[in-house]
């Protein structure tokens, strides 16, 4: 690749690859236009194959890059920090998936000021992501414009004015698709426990929650509401809230979450 690339991914594990798929497949980007990097030999000739993208075992020629990605985990941000610096084109975007590293040490170790934050989530492999992100001052309106077309080809994307909100949007759509995966496969449980063979169970489950959620986003209704409107007084359903809340179901979700953000908090303290 002679001239220097749209886009540069440093970090070609699983949420690099996702950068890659929609930056080609729901971004409009070429992958003519893509330069990633990768340790290993037998995973850089895998993603070219797939995706027809050059890939290097060289981070500064990556960091040459209009936008560069930093897609790697937090025990590999400070080599990667080395190879940047310097490499960085003045007014490229810097954009971080990096979990728990604070935007002030992104600007510090890169040497680089406009840069952005992001929180992904695990749905974003397919597209179906929430990602919530916040920038530093030095981001342009360009640059605003450039990560959130970058971002929403994971699928939904916000941006929030205050960096300390990312530790709350951790608590919630960070964390949050590993909180519905505990209450899919508590549902499977009770299906089998009833006598549904497991298939079954996992089928009615997994369409239940499905269903839920899409009917809760056409609607838009308060979710009390949509939850009275199946609640017939003294049937089935109300049984089963009684027992959820006798339970502290919804004490525990609010006390999962805010142990997720005090973790947030405390990552984003570590040196």
């Amino acid at each position: 690749m002679s001239a220097s690339p749209a886009v540069g991914v440093i970090g070609a594990g699983s949420m690099g690859e996702a950068l890659i798929v929609g930056l080609i497949e729901r971004a409009g980007i070429a992958p003519a236009q893509i330069l990633a990097s990768a340790p290993r030999a037998a995973r850089r000739d895998e993603l070219a194959t797939a995706y027809g993208i050059a890939v290097t075992d060289d981070n500064r020629a990556v960091a040459r890059a209009g936008t560069v990605i930093l897609a790697v985990k937090p025990q590999v941000f400070p080599q990667v920090a080395r190879d940047v610096r310097g490499a960085l084109v003045p007014d490229a975007l810097l954009l971080s998936t990096i979990a728990g590293l604070p935007i002030a040490r992104l600007c510090a170790d890169c040497e680089h000021g406009a840069v952005v934050r992001a929180m992904p989530n695990t749905p974003a492999r397919i597209g179906a992501g929430m990602t919530v992100w916040a920038s530093s001052g030095a981001v342009s309106a360009a640059h605003h414009a450039a990560a959130a077309h970058i971002l929403g080809a994971l699928g939904r994307e916000r941006h929030v004015a205050r960096e300390e909100l990312l530790d709350s949007a951790t608590a919630i759509s960070g964390s949050g698709p590993a909180y519905v995966f505990l209450f899919l496969e508590s549902l499977i449980d009770a299906g089998v426990m009833l006598g549904l063979p497991r298939p079954i169970a996992h089928e009615l489950a997994l369409e239940t929650l499905l269903g839920a959620a899409r009917y809760a986003a056409h609607d838009a209704s308060h979710p009390a509401l949509l939850r009275n409107a199946v609640t017939s007084p003294g049937g089935t359903t109300a049984a089963a809230l009684l027992a959820f809340e006798r339970a502290g179901f919804r004490a525990a979700v609010l006390e999962a979450a805010a142990a997720a953000h005090r973790r947030s908090q405390e990552l984003g303290r570590s040196p």
